[in-house]
């Protein structure tokens, strides 16, 4: 599966944006598909994760209430909706899928993750 990912950009704090994760190869079905962000200096966090068959959803603590990850079958795509932007929310966003099978499993680990897409920068200014 090769991802691609898409939609960050520069936002006020307060502000929305939507994050795409494009996937190619075959379909996502069998996988969970998360989001991890990175800030500089820091160490890569958990952001949120669906698994595709089930619509499990997941979320990191310091996301809830803001994001919202949702999948879009007819485009294999996975979508990040990231309302009340904060400045602590800059940074890279990777999206990166493991299969899971029958699983119901939702893994925060990112070494767990197995394919990666390329990343896109989200700055938050205050």
């Amino acid at each position: 599966v090769q991802l691609q990912a898409s939609g960050g950009g520069l936002v006020q704090a307060g502000g929305s944006l939507r994050l795409s994760c494009a996937a190619s190869g075959r379909t996502l079905s069998g996988y969970v598909v998360g989001w991890f962000r990175q800030a500089p200096g820091k160490e890569r966090e958990f952001v949120a994760a669906i698994r595709w068959s089930g619509n499990n959803l997941y979320y990191g603590d310091s996301v809830k209430g803001r994001f919202t990850i949702s999948g879009d079958a007819a485009k294999n795509t996975v979508l990040l909706q990231m309302n009340s932007l904060k400045p602590e929310d800059t940074g890279v966003y990777y999206c990166a899928v493991r299969y899971s099978g029958f699983s119901s499993n939702i893994p925060v680990d990112a070494t767990l993750y197995k394919n990666w897409g390329q990343g896109t920068l989200v700055t938050v200014s205050s």
